[in-house]
């Protein structure tokens, strides 16, 4: 099966009541280690990557990697995206390299002017069977490019949403209900707007939602990663219990790029730790491969319930 758009996939978790997982890739042993869990777990999934990963890994080399875990598992529905694309240039330089979904996030833009932006990659995507997720409402938190004040950060309106949607032809719509980007999400407990959630699904129900910023931090990971030498205190994310619940609520589409970087961060400080005097890459990579491999079929097993959608 070659890469395909989000639209099939977006289409069945609505009619089935499943979300699946967006998970940020940066080098091969990521996209090895989401490939077999996917694989495994006879789930689609969603490979993406930020322009700053495309700076660290250049584009070409992530294509080509995704393309071999493509061909390894020719039964599962891949798509590759653009993870908050910040102009148009980008965007066109993803789909011109063969992705095959974008986003263009606007949101720090004011609405007519993110209406405005959004339009024009929509126009040039769908001129080129590409699929777009645009962004409406302001997540706190850092990550990457992204870096919002939580003071800054805003729920998306529900009907702005719609008129959002109407007036630029998005695909899909990344929307705010109190997640957050990075590893440090929430001072206090987290909590999830989902009457924000159901407002905007009854306005826009045949438009598949986005969750950005929806990392667990998963407490052991974390633990892992101070107990062999690093830094990360009070690090908190959104539980599994709400996640679970996004994905049976409407979601369609649930991003994870924190735990799989605590997963890789963990399982190579410990190897260090443990054993002093390892030096060769293939060694402390492998058990980042497999940590990343765990972190994710629990993600598709337990969270969003995409096992066995294809």
């Amino acid at each position: 099966m070659p890469l395909v758009t989000t639209k099939e996939m977006f289409e069945k978790s609505m009619k089935e009541g499943f979300a699946i997982g967006a998970f940020n890739v940066n080098n091969m042993e990521i996209i090895q280690a989401i490939m077999d869990a996917a694989a495994e777990s006879k789930s689609p999934v969603i490979m993406q990557a930020s322009s700053s990963a495309i700076k660290y890994a250049r584009i070409n080399y992530l294509m080509k990697m995704v393309e071999a875990a493509v061909e390894e598992h020719p039964e599962i529905p891949v798509a590759i995206h653009l993870d908050h694309g910040p102009d148009f240039e980008t965007a066109k330089m993803c789909i011109d390299s063969g992705f095959t979904s974008v986003m263009f996030d606007g949101s720090k833009y004011d609405f007519e002017e993110n209406v405005r932006l959004t339009k024009e990659v929509v126009d040039y995507a769908h001129s080129k069977g590409v699929v777009v997720e645009a962004e409406l409402g302001k997540l706190a938190g850092i990550e990457d490019e992204v870096n919002v004040d939580s003071k800054d950060a805003m729920y998306t309106d529900p009907d702005q949403a719609k008129e959002f949607v109407e007036r630029t032809d998005c695909d899909s719509l990344a929307i705010a209900i109190g997640t957050s980007h990075g590893a440090y999400k929430f001072k206090g407990e987290a909590k999830l707007r989902f009457d924000i959630l159901k407002e905007i699904k009854e306005r826009i129900p045949t438009t598949p939602i986005v969750l950005h910023g929806a990392s667990t931090v998963i407490p052991e990971l974390v633990e892992m990663c101070n107990k062999n030498g690093g830094d990360i205190p009070g690090a908190k994310g959104v539980p599994d219990e709400m996640l679970n619940e996004a994905s049976k609520s409407g979601v369609s589409k649930i991003n994870v790029d924190t735990d799989i970087r605590l997963a890789m961060t963990g399982a190579i400080r410990k190897v260090f730790v443990e054993e002093p005097s390892a030096f060769d890459p293939r060694k402390y990579l492998t058990s980042a491969r497999d940590l990343i491999k765990e972190t994710v079929s629990h993600k598709i097993r337990d969270v969003f319930g995409s096992t066995g959608k294809i």
